[in-house]
């Protein structure tokens, strides 16, 4: 995610770079630039699209190394652009392997993840996001002082280091559990969940979370709705878990990012400051750097809020901070344009002011919440899809803001920033009325919720109960920031039963049942030598397992 911040912020300071507009002959408010900034985004659409089958058919891991070689090409080819059309190409391919990370990151911490550090992981993740961005504006800002075409080829170069970093440490860290008992590997997911938990197999714990996410595959196996009929909303008989709904709430989080302004200022903070705001080249690269650590430090807030407070909380906090910003930016650039107006010079100072408090007011409530809500809304089959649709979303978006940015500077004027206020506002009632809570909600509580499962009785049995309503402030469990009881109580039933006896040796005999269908698939009946060879191999590592 470090990657995708610097990649993210690093055309800020390119596309006021001398050297950068002269080789490929733009203005700073051409459409053209626009546009070879922002396909980026299309190359990550597709990218995002791509991870929705690749990243469930080859896993998380495979994914993001795939990813990761894709960009490290397009990076090679951007360095070494004259032309503008070579710098579209790279810009697609970078944009490509982007998609397929920012798809599939999210996804894969909060599947290794507990309910209760599942959001403040996923916001340290998005704030290393804002580290890469911060990074990205100082490195730009430096390099400006020099002549030439390493003033931007080295800062675009850079990214290079975090893709080394990737290729290194990815390699040694564990799959998803999730996904590795969606594909039968059983053994393999309970033992990631014991090295999670610190813990043994045996671990009642442990356990448990293995029958939840087995329950959690069946159901899903039960209840898949092939793309073909979920795009014409022919779910049938097999809607019991809510699917679209879903992946639309998903998806809504990534839209509202986007059209929340965000990357009006994170492509074009230096563009915006010279051609809105009146600000030399130098002072406006250096304000978007010192910018850059005040978005770094207020999106560290979230980190202790996002469990406590609640996703609902942080996004309509978020919305309403930066629907008063944006508001306020339009009146002041309103009287800076002002023909004949006295104090055109200190009403556009002051909305500086509140283009930095814009930046505070997102890294606490909209820079992490969108990338999380996703991976926690959809269900075990769709997660994957949903993650990829969000993320999809939010870069198609993303292209339809930055590709409108410029050229809507340079004719609509102040006008323009009434668009991003507008759209700030509405968010507000939105999230409000449809958007139920998920913080300290375990993956398969949110499955249960929308199946329509309420608790359990004295014995432990599961008592159904009514799916959600549309608008879900009305629901208490639905809008609480801390996981309702019905979910703890049954947990606890779980656990308790799981902690028998009679339940662990059952377990062990399941083990040993499939450590038998293993052994037995691997036994050559040809080559008896070679049998008892796999058969050996097979027995230690179970017993390493143990």
């Amino acid at each position: 995610m470090a990657l995708f911040g610097y990649d993210q912020g690093v055309f800020g300071g390119v596309n006021v770079t001398p050297d950068y507009l002269t080789t490929m002959g733009f203005s700073e408010t051409s459409s053209v630039l626009s546009t070879v900034t922002a396909i980026y985004d299309i190359g990550s659409f597709f990218g995002a699209i791509l991870a929705m089958w690749y990243g469930e058919r080859f896993g998380r891991k495979i994914t993001i190394l795939t990813g990761s070689a894709i960009m490290t090409v397009g990076a090679i080819l951007q360095i070494s652009a004259f032309s503008v059309a070579q710098m579209m190409v790279a810009r697609i391919i970078s944009g490509i392997g982007n998609g397929l990370n920012t798809a599939t990151a999210p996804v894969w911490q909060s599947e290794t993840s507990k309910a209760n550090m599942r959001g403040k992981l996923v916001v340290i993740e998005m704030i290393c996001n804002i580290g890469g961005f911060s990074l990205s504006n100082w490195i730009t800002y430096g390099f400006s002082f020099l002549n030439g075409g390493v003033s931007w080829r080295f800062p675009i170069a850079f990214q290079l280091l975090f893709l080394f970093v990737l290729f290194a440490t990815v390699p040694w860290l564990p799959e998803s559990p999730r996904w590795l008992m969606a594909h039968g590997r059983i053994d393999e997911a309970e033992r990631v969940i014991a090295d999670l938990e610190s813990s043994t197999l045996d671990d009642p714990y442990v356990i448990t979370q293995s029958k939840e996410v087995q329950v959690a595959v069946e159901i899903e196996r039960q209840n898949n709705v092939p793309w073909s009929d979920l795009l014409r909303n022919r779910t049938g008989d097999k809607a019991g878990t809510k699917t679209i709904r879903r992946l639309l709430l998903g998806m809504g989080t990534q839209a509202m990012q986007q059209l929340g302004g965000i990357n009006v200022t994170s492509y074009f903070l230096p563009t915006v400051l010279t051609v809105s705001v009146g600000l030399d080249n130098n002072l406006a690269r250096l304000l978007a750097a010192c910018n850059s650590v005040s978005y770094l430090i207020f999106g560290s807030l979230a980190i202790p809020v996002v469990e406590n407070g609640g996703r609902r909380f942080l996004m309509i906090f978020g919305a309403c901070g930066q629907f008063v910003c944006y508001l306020t930016i339009t009146i002041l650039l309103r009287y800076n344009e002002k023909s004949g107006y006295a104090h055109q010079s200190q009403v556009a100072e002051a909305s500086i002011a509140f283009f930095f408090l814009y930046y505070v007011f997102f890294g606490f409530g909209w820079q992490g919440v969108p990338w999380l809500y996703p991976t926690e809304i959809n269900s075990l089959g769709m997660r994957t899809k949903g993650a990829a649709l969000g993320t999809a979303t939010n870069w198609i978006v993303n292209f339809m803001v930055v590709e409108i940015t410029p050229p809507g500077i340079d004719s609509l004027h102040w006008q323009f920033y009434i668009i991003w206020t507008v759209f700030n506002f509405s968010f507000i009632p939105i999230v409000y009325l449809f958007y139920p809570e998920t913080a300290g909600r375990t993956l398969e509580d949110m499955d249960r919720f929308f199946a329509g499962h309420g608790g359990v009785d004295e014995n432990g049995k599961v008592v159904e109960g009514h799916p959600p309503p549309l608008l879900v402030y009305k629901d208490k469990d639905a809008i609480a920031r801390r996981r309702p009881q019905k979910f703890v109580d049954r947990e606890f039933g779980e656990v308790r039963r799981n902690s028998s006896a009679v339940e662990i040796e059952a377990w062990k005999g399941e083990r040993s049942r499939r450590r038998s269908s293993q052994i037995s698939t691997a036994e050559s009946p040809t080559d008896e030598k070679s049998g008892a060879g796999t058969r050996e191999d097979v027995e230690k590592a179970d017993a390493a397992k143990f």
